[in-house]
């Protein structure tokens, strides 16, 4: 059984999960550019029994994606501000982590096969999509959850 440890940039909150992630998500959206303050974000995917809280209790702010036009919950610590998870109204049995939060942010496995790039029409510099990776000019789904078929690209796609 995996039991990967995470938390905030000061300690007050702390997790745990106990299964690799259903997937990984590479994110360049506005919303993941400001929640991080680079050019995107990476965010493994888990089945939501699989997290824990194991210190401290989250403050949560309400955000409404400008995308599905459905909340996303964003999971923070009161003391520091530190990002850890995402909660989605859209998708209620998962939850995605900050990968940056992991003690050790590199434990997942990101692959061609169980990974993805989405939003690549909004990346900024420092964006790229590597090889054989699956790529998605916005949504890898339309709103009412139907998978859209992705790009995959045979060299490195450097987006801006």
């Amino acid at each position: 059984m995996t039991d990967q440890p995470g938390g905030c940039l000061c300690g007050a909150l702390r997790y745990h999960v106990t299964a690799p992630p259903l997937w990984v998500t590479a994110c360049f959206c506005h919303f993941c550019q400001r929640a991080t303050g680079t050019s995107g974000m990476v965010e493994p995917i888990f089945d939501l029994p699989v997290f824990a809280i194991t210190r401290g209790s989250p403050k949560v702010y309400t955000h409404v994606s400008e995308g599905s036009g459905q909340d996303v919950q964003v999971h923070f610590c009161d003391t520091c501000g530190t990002k850890t998870h995402l909660t989605f109204s859209r998708w209620p049995d998962r939850l995605g982590v900050y990968a940056g939060t992991f003690d050790d942010p590199g434990w997942f496995e990101f692959t061609p096969e169980n990974s993805k790039y989405i939003f690549l029409d909004s990346a900024t510099f420092a964006a790229f999509v590597p090889a054989g990776f699956k790529a998605f000019r916005q949504h890898a789904a339309t709103v009412d959850g139907t998978p859209l078929e992705p790009e995959i690209f045979d060299h490195i796609l450097h987006l801006r």
